[in-house]
């Protein structure tokens, strides 16, 4: 074997395991980054990008259905070229990929491994059965893939994840998405308005990122008004017929219903990739999942010269987290052990469904019970979504009784990815109520429900005043 001996190894070359390496190469650490897979980070090849890609695609062929109530006429049709889709998507797909490989390019050809990692010990990793590796420090930062229920795995090779579809050449003519998620929801609806008929299923009523079951609720109500979803399904058999998957399921009546599909798609999450790290062989604590415990704050694991970011770590799998977590995996490395803490942005995610989705700060499930107050408004009746003819959403925004601050809110609505951002802004800077409302809100604009929202958290948090007093 080859004998190599650096002062921090990074294990994974995506989003957090490059920003991991520049901040430890950048701290002035002899550092190298192994890889094992394709490079290229999840959100170029499989995520973000592409997904957007068919998104986009969608939307453009969705315009043409609210013509007639614009007043608006069209001469002929839209007509989905399902093979010119994809080649778009994965043409584009691959340019960004490009970008992700020049930045790889600029590293050094002695700082990049290729193989696959497996800890030997606290200090030491194997590389496939070439390279032996003391570090000083390692940050783990291998990513996640697609978790498949063993239910679903009776279609064969007729069930896919969502990173296969980008690989298709043609749209299919029907799929059973499993997972109502970001991902799912997403995928789904956009092969929808492309002309794919589409049945989604979820468990025990859950859809989208939301814990406010409000929220929770009147997605689940919108979605099913243009797709066949099924938030609590009992799917009772799945077999496999030529190349096709019959499903059988319990219909919205409460009798059984059968359907054929070309593809079942697993939308169910994704699952951190730590196995096959040899992590058994450290002294880290791992919970029930294998995942080493850590502090958010430092990505440090326990005490040990061992951090963790990026997916890997199963906390907020987002690239903009992944990067974050990256960078302070990297610093806090190359200077240990002198290891700090860094300050954490407030969270945000955003579903680019239609309507879109956010969910932003604390969530509803995680506030204490009467610690807050909910200020609400329905976008059914707003102005300038109205106007739009995009008057579908609900948004709630949490506000902490005792300091008046906003702590959090979920929406679903127009603009959302643009109201989330505000939102969090606005949290991370310390806002309260009144002061978000002394900010100034244009006329006629989707912001203009915000204020609303704002304006009903003010009232609550006077009478909760007026009551205490």
């Amino acid at each position: 074997m080859k004998q190599l001996t650096v002062d921090v190894a990074v294990i994974g070359a995506g989003t957090a395991g490059l920003a991991a390496y520049r901040a430890a190469v950048a701290a002035g650490r002899r550092a190298i980054v192994i890889e094992g897979g394709p490079y290229g980070t999840t959100c170029a090849r499989v995520g973000c990008m592409p997904s957007k890609l068919l998104i986009a695609a969608a939307e453009a062929a969705h315009v043409p259905a609210k013509f007639a109530r614009f007043g608006l006429a069209l001469d002929g049709s839209v007509r989905v070229d399902g093979r010119a889709v994809m080649a778009r998507v994965k043409r584009e797909r691959d340019r960004f990929v490009g970008f992700v490989l020049e930045g790889v390019d600029s590293i050094p050809a002695a700082d990049r491994i290729r193989g696959y990692a497996r800890f030997v010990d606290d200090r030491t990793l194997h590389v496939d059965d070439h390279t032996r590796i003391a570090f000083g420090r390692a940050v783990i930062a291998t990513g996640s893939s697609p978790a498949v229920p063993q239910a679903l795995r009776a279609a064969g090779d007729r069930l896919i994840v969502n990173d296969d579809i980008f690989d298709w050449d043609e749209l299919p003519s029907s799929v059973a998405v499993f997972g109502p998620g970001v991902i799912g929801l997403e995928l789904g609806q956009a092969l929808h308005r492309l002309g794919v008929e589409v049945l989604m299923f979820g468990r025990d009523g859950h859809v989208g990122p939301f814990s406010d079951p409000a929220l929770r609720a009147y997605a689940a109500q919108t979605f099913r008004r243009e797709f066949a979803l099924d938030a609590d399904a009992d799917v009772r058999a799945i077999e496999r017929d030529g190349d096709a998957v019959v499903l059988r399921y319990r219909g919205p009546d409460g009798g059984e219903r059968k359907a054929r599909v070309d593809f079942i798609v697993a939308a169910t999450g994704r699952a951190p990739n730590v196995r096959g790290l040899g992590l058994e062989n450290t002294t880290l604590e791992l919970d029930r999942r294998g995942i080493p415990s850590f502090d958010r704050r430092t990505m440090q694991c326990g005490r040990s010269t061992i951090f963790i970011a990026g997916d890997a770590n199963d906390d907020l799998p987002l690239l903009h987290e992944a990067a974050d977590e990256g960078r302070i995996a990297g610093e806090n490395a190359a200077r240990f052990p002198d290891v700090s803490p860094a300050p954490r942005r407030t969270p945000l995610a955003v579903v680019f469904s239609d309507p879109q989705i956010a969910v932003i700060g604390t969530r509803f499930a995680d506030l204490a019970p009467g610690s807050f107050v909910t200020g609400a408004v329905s976008f059914e009746d707003q102005g300038r979504s109205r106007v739009m003819l995009r008057n579908v959403g609900l948004l709630h925004v949490y506000a902490d009784i005792a300091s008046g601050r906003l702590v959090g809110a979920e929406m679903i609505g127009p603009d959302a990815e643009h109201l989330g951002h505000l939102l969090a802004w606005a949290i991370q800077a310390e806002f309260t109520v009144e002061r978000a409302l002394s900010m100034p809100f244009y006329h006629p604009v989707v912001e203009e429900g915000l204020r609303t929202a704002l304006r009903d958290a003010q009232a609550q948090l006077a009478a909760v005043l007026r009551a205490a007093a």
